[in-house]
């Protein structure tokens, strides 16, 4: 089996991974759930108890609370991705006499990709507190659909607003809750999901630019060798004309540690393309990840009963409107990067 069989096989497991990943995210019971009970009931008899409780408690951690592991492996990739560009691609691009305006784009990204990931980090989502929470129940109306008036936190104890999430992993309640988010270690709410935005745009753009230059000096290397007018001996000994498929095997063979960055980049820039394109499709609609994932196993609950007093003076919600809090689309992206402030009840 030759190289770039192997490498097809790879890509094809990596593919069907993320699939998998996405079709059963959020989920209680997945394949992956069941994979690993087995697994972990098979090797049970034959792994020491300390073993057992480490790897528990070691999933617990990575998986069920907060941690900045996959912000490491984040530093980690862009490092090596940028460390073999420098390297290795800058000095090819220079000798094709690539501008240094083209070559420093990629620097640029980085740097506004670093604040945008670290305000994404480090910047408060929303979070629903005693003092807050009077002023955030204002903020959007209850939809009784996916929302309901007069529930309360069972974990926070205080009254939910409508569109707000408990977290369990940052254990807190979030205005306008999206998602938790591993790769900057917080929850994306009201308060914070236009760097969340800008941040997937950055990254894209950093996974684009960095591909098209790699690239552009691969196509130049060719070009230059003649590999496309070439021609090699077969193993009957017959000269056959160097094909696509030969050049690339040449491309492999010769700049290994470029074509795996190529390879890495062209599969980072279309996930994440798809999952920014995603997340603005939801900005335009003005509705959140936690909705959206909500709604598609929504059954209708017209009837459903108020469970306090001030319920029976909340106007009935209009149900046929598909997007509940949509208000056109400047309104939402507004509300995106301009979040709505709670709204303060003047004393009598």
């Amino acid at each position: 089996m030759d190289f770039l069989t192997l490498f097809g096989i790879y890509v094809v497991v990596v593919l069907t991974c993320i699939f998998l990943v996405c079709k059963y995210s959020g989920q209680q019971q997945t394949p992956f759930n069941v994979l690993f009970n087995t697994i972990t009931k098979v090797v049970a008899p034959f792994t020491p108890t300390w073993m057992q409780k480490f790897t528990h408690w070691s999933l617990h951690k990575l998986f069920h609370q907060r941690n900045n592991m996959f912000i490491y492996v984040h530093i980690l990739l862009e490092g090596a991705v940028y460390a073999e560009f420098t390297y290795e691609v800058f000095g090819f691009c220079r000798e094709m006499d690539t501008t240094l305006t083209s070559l420093s784009v990629p620097y640029i990204l980085l740097i506004m990709k670093t604040f945008l990931f670290y305000l994404c980090i480090k910047r408060d989502p929303g979070t629903v507190t005693k003092k807050k929470a009077a002023g955030q129940l204002n903020i959007y109306p209850y939809d009784r659909r996916l929302f309901h008036p007069g529930v309360s936190c069972p974990t926070c104890q205080l009254v939910k607003p409508a569109r707000s999430k408990h977290c369990r992993l940052c254990d807190r309640c979030v205005q306008r809750f999206d998602h938790h988010c591993v790769w900057v270690n917080n929850c994306i709410g009201a308060q914070n999901t236009r760097y969340f935005l800008l941040y997937l745009y950055s990254v894209c753009a950093m996974a684009g630019d960095i591909a098209l230059l790699t690239g552009d000096m691969l196509l130049h290397a060719v070009l230059r060798s003649g590999l496309l007018t070439a021609s090699y001996i077969d193993e009957n000994g017959e000269q056959q004309p160097a094909g696509f498929m030969f050049v690339v095997q040449h491309l492999f063979l010769t700049f290994p540690r470029i074509i795996f960055m190529l390879g890495f980049l062209v599969f980072v820039f279309f996930l994440l393309a798809g999952y920014a394109l995603f997340h603005s499709y939801l900005a335009v609609v003005n509705q959140t990840s936690n909705e959206w994932y909500k709604s598609r196993g929504y059954v209708c609950q017209h009837c459903h009963p108020p469970t306090t007093a001030d319920n029976l003076c909340d106007p009935a919600p209009d149900h046929s409107k598909r997007y509940f809090y949509g208000r056109g689309i400047l309104r939402n992206l507004g509300e995106i990067f301009f979040p709505l402030q709670p709204v303060q009840k003047k004393d009598n």
